[in-house]
């Protein structure tokens, strides 16, 4: 895999538009771009093959509210596209996937609702990537405002046995700060599971998406680059 295929570069939606949080905070909101579907077709022409889209506004109210954006992008840019935010149940899931979204991310109803959570793995298998947002060293849910007791790990070895993609591992206390991303937490869950992960939060530049390209051999399979692209610290057309 190339450094350029390692990249994920993500649109998060927000009331109808391409934005980035600070720290996952809601009222700490910068707009990129009124369109996503713009944003798509750029990070199409710099020649990335998938990108990943999280519906903000679902995670928050929990069940997705931007599908129709999405639906725009799937169809205008032909690119596979990862979706997450405010799939708490199986038919949400299923709508996803029949508007032709590739894989989805689920964090919130892994751990709230296992048994559904089961039932979509079983119907839709190594499509389903866990969604594991860790926030002071603990996995946060519900659009990172609710802090569980589980460990990274722990939450994940929970998973680690069923015919998932992976996981998707975000510092949300870095995410969007551009402080770098968490290398240790990122090593630590690839070398200790069976599944692919993500990483995701906090990258600045293009030395910290090598940093952990280099880990790719311990099961780490690409990394969500969002604010670093929007602000210009990285030139996804140079890479």
């Amino acid at each position: 895999m190339s450094l350029k295929d390692f990249i994920i570069p993500a649109i998060d939606i927000k009331e109808g538009k391409a934005v980035r949080l600070y720290k996952g905070e809601f009222d700490k909101v910068k707009v990129y771009d009124n369109d996503p579907v713009d944003v798509a077709k750029r990070f199409k022409d710099y020649g990335v093959k998938h990108i990943h889209v999280v519906d903000l506004d679902g995670a928050l109210e929990g069940k997705p509210k931007n599908y129709k954006i999405v639906e725009k992008i799937i169809k205008y840019v032909d690119l596979p596209v990862e979706f997450g935010g405010g799939l708490r149940s199986f038919d949400a899931v299923k709508t996803m996937f029949e508007i032709g979204v590739d894989r989805v991310v689920i964090g919130s109803l892994a751990y709230e609702n296992p048994d559904e959570f089961l039932k979509i793995v079983q119907e839709y298998k190594n499509k389903v990537i866990v969604g594991i947002d860790a926030k002071d060293g603990k996995v946060a849910i519900k659009g990172w405002i609710e802090k569980t007791d589980y460990t990274p790990l722990e939450f994940a070895k929970r998973y680690d046995d069923l015919d998932i993609f992976g996981f998707l591992y975000t510092d949300v206390n870095r995410d969007g700060a551009m402080v770098g991303p968490n290398i240790e937490g990122t090593k630590k869950l690839a070398e200790n599971l069976k599944h692919y992960v993500i990483a995701s939060g906090g990258v600045s530049c293009l030395e910290d998406i090598k940093k952990l390209y280099d880990l790719k051999d311990y099961g780490v399979y690409g990394v969500v680059v969002g604010k670093a692209i929007y602000e210009g610290k990285i030139d996804l057309g140079s890479i």
